[in-house]
């Protein structure tokens, strides 16, 4: 079963609805709203802990223990950052190096769109090289 252990978390404005987006990948934009992550080489500031629509106040965590969902089946020990719909991916480093690697899976997922657990830290999260 996902467990959590919470770590930094920070409130940012909804930039866009994101009330079915709880658990995925998010960045800040360029007015310092909060938006989904939309590229697998975006940065992400942390994940989603609530489920904000536009303009309300989200919850976000940038580092500790997190629910996350995935884009495919993740497997214990999967070095993670996000895919093009904010969903958690395996990466590898060296091999992923224009995509960030920010946590590591600690209970895996069974198929895309499934909650896996992951240690993660999105501060000064550097790419996969």
């Amino acid at each position: 079963m996902a467990f959590e252990i919470p770590g930094q978390q920070l409130s940012f404005e909804a930039a866009a609805d994101l009330s079915a987006k709880r658990f995925y990948f998010v960045k800040l934009d360029s007015d310092a709203k909060l938006v989904l992550c939309g590229a697998a080489t975006d940065l992400p500031i942390g994940i989603l802990q609530n489920t904000p629509t536009l303009g309300q106040m989200a919850t976000v965590m940038v580092d500790g223990v997190s629910k996350v969902v995935g884009g495919a089946d993740l497997a214990k020990g999967n070095m993670v950052g996000t895919d093009a719909n904010g969903k958690a991916a395996a990466y590898v480093h060296g091999t992923d190096t224009t995509k960030y690697i920010v946590g590591q899976v600690l209970l895996d997922n069974s198929a895309d769109g499934g909650i896996a657990t992951i240690v993660f830290n999105c501060i000064g999260a550097g790419r996969a090289a």
